[in-house]
């Protein structure tokens, strides 16, 4: 195969998730152009990936929801002479986009298996989604031996990051630890009380600044920890981008996040996590990178943790979760 096309997955951490398939393929065809088809709101994290060669943005929701924008990229991708498509999300459109495009080989999941050259059975729900991707790679005949995680780090990103951090004050050898308070759905997200707490003794006890991390939504409330811990602290949520991110997450001591994409990038580039988990599993979504890692999941006697249950009126397994189980993590991780 000479050029393959690689339909991939929607949402951050999958994405991360993501990555050991291409490593997989890239393995297994070395010479090959890998072309990944994207939504964007994965485009830019994937652009640290070091085995995709390129990527075409697929708008779903804006420009290509329409059926004759989707027509002009099916005959964009069809003049592209793709040899194979794999396709890793179980959709019925794109599943048809590549079959028009007239791909030879389409290979993976699918609604409509008719569509597909070579298709297979879904993993099991409760294996890990980058077994789940990886299985598409091994039914089709290729053996799998690494499926860690790894996005690359950009030199310019590192460089000015550190600038970020010297102008916000902390010295050139301090060490620190990162703060992402953020998650995808509410019910992920550990209690901002619980973050003051922490902070004040990530502070006392080990003498440590904390950073604060995560996209511009999560400003508002890192703002109000920062502020309610009364320690020196940096709040970089909104200021920084996804390749700053990546170098600030590898030069901190720890991040210390809930399930959700921070977390993932973090351990991809190498760097040392603290995952606090709830309504979510470790052992499906948990942190598949090279960093060491601490995960918390505390057993509250729900029959139905971790459940995913969006309208969970309680969240006793977050909020079961205390600022000692943290901390000694955080010992763990840092000896």
């Amino acid at each position: 195969m000479n050029s393959i096309l690689v339909v991939n997955v929607n949402w951050l951490g999958d994405a991360v998730f993501s990555i050991p398939f291409f490593k997989g393929l890239k393995k297994a065809y070395p010479q090959s152009k890998l072309t990944c088809l994207c939504v964007p709101r994965v485009h830019e994290v994937l652009k640290y990936c070091p085995y995709v060669d390129k990527l075409i943005i697929y708008d779903e929701r804006g420009k290509h929801r329409f059926p004759w924008r989707k027509w002009k990229l099916i005959r964009y991708l069809r003049k592209e002479k793709f040899d194979a498509a794999f396709l890793l999300h179980r959709s019925l459109t794109r599943s048809l986009m590549v079959y028009l495009a007239g791909i030879p080989l389409r290979i993976g999941y699918g609604k409509f298996k008719g569509l597909l050259t070579h298709p297979f059975e879904m993993k099991p729900d409760d294996c890990h989604r980058c077994d789940y991707y990886l299985k598409v790679l091994e039914d089709y005949g290729i053996k799998i031996d690494d499926r860690v995680c790894e996005l690359r780090l950009n030199l310019e990103d590192i460089e000015t990051v550190d600038a970020k951090l010297t102008k916000a004050g902390l010295g050139p050898k301090e060490q620190f630890v990162v703060f992402n308070t953020g998650g995808n759905w509410d019910l992920k997200r550990w209690s901002s009380d619980s973050f003051v707490g922490l902070a004040q003794r990530i502070d006392r006890q080990f003498g440590l600044r904390v950073v604060f991390a995560g996209a511009a939504k999560d400003k508002d409330c890192s703002s109000h920890i920062a502020r309610a811990a009364v320690v020196q602290s940096i709040v970089l949520a909104g200021e920084t981008t996804l390749g700053e991110s990546l170098a600030l997450y590898r030069k901190a001591v720890a991040v210390i996040s809930a399930d959700t994409g921070p977390l993932h990038l973090a351990h991809s580039v190498g760097g040392n996590v603290i995952g606090i988990f709830g309504p979510t599993r470790p052992e499906i979504t948990g942190p598949r990178g090279s960093g060491r890692s601490q995960i918390i999941l505390k057993d509250v006697g729900c029959n139905k943790a971790p459940c995913y249950h969006l309208s969970c009126t309680h969240n006793v397994c977050m909020h079961s979760v205390t600022v000692d189980d943290v901390c000694e993590a955080f010992k763990k991780i840092i000896h």
